[in-house]
């Protein structure tokens, strides 16, 4: 195409070659790395690092001094907050290369990390999970947990619109106080929505 249709701001640097979707916005001072991968509709804040060969859903917002790095992969519709980190070794030492040791962390669809959050490599988060704040989180974490604390524990489940769930129906359901749609504990540990599919994003407001 002979116009691109997305924005790169011109204090950015984006590398060749790369892929960056229809109606992205990269804003002041971003790096965005050779082979990375960003979807349609994303906004990428100040000071916003991604890594070679990062993949970045659609519709992602990357507030603040966020680095991305190698072995991160963001699904679509994901918020990342102010400075959250995410590391990609487990044990990094400055005089040993461990290029080879990136651990492969999945930040799946829907799921909102809050500033200052630290997200420890090889951790699968689930869908539409909320990481609070400066929370530290260390393994895998299952769809629609609140995350809290240092280390992070599950304190509550949160409603894909973004909702602590306490309210419940007469069949014991939880209800999000939003969008009414019903949530169920299928086992221990596991949410499931009863009234939207799992892999779908929300209806168009």
């Amino acid at each position: 195409m002979s116009e691109r249709e997305y924005f790169v701001h011109p204090s950015a640097y984006v590398d060749e070659p790369c892929e960056i979707g229809k109606g992205t916005k990269i804003w002041h001072f971003c790096h965005v790395s050779s082979n990375a991968r960003i979807g349609e509709r994303c906004i990428l804040g100040q000071n916003v690092f991604v890594a070679n060969d990062v993949k970045i859903g659609n519709n992602c917002k990357i507030q603040n001094n966020v680095s991305v790095y190698t072995g991160v992969e963001l699904e679509d519709d994901v918020f990342c907050g102010p400075s959250c980190v995410f590391t990609n070794v487990i044990n990094p030492r400055s005089q040993i290369i461990r290029h080879s040791q990136y651990q492969h962390t999945l930040i799946k669809r829907g799921v909102s990390i809050g500033a200052n959050a630290t997200i420890v490599c090889g951790a699968t988060i689930g869908r539409y999970a909320f990481i609070g704040a400066g929370a530290l989180v260390r393994g895998d974490v299952p769809d629609y947990a609140l995350m809290l604390g240092v280390p992070a524990v599950r304190k509550a489940w949160m409603s894909r619109h973004g909702h602590r769930l306490v309210k419940e129906d007469a069949e014991g359901n939880l209800v999000c106080p939003e969008s009414g749609w019903r949530y169920k504990e299928v086992e221990a540990g596991v949410l499931r929505c009863l009234d939207w599919p799992e892999d779908q994003p929300l209806p168009a407001a």
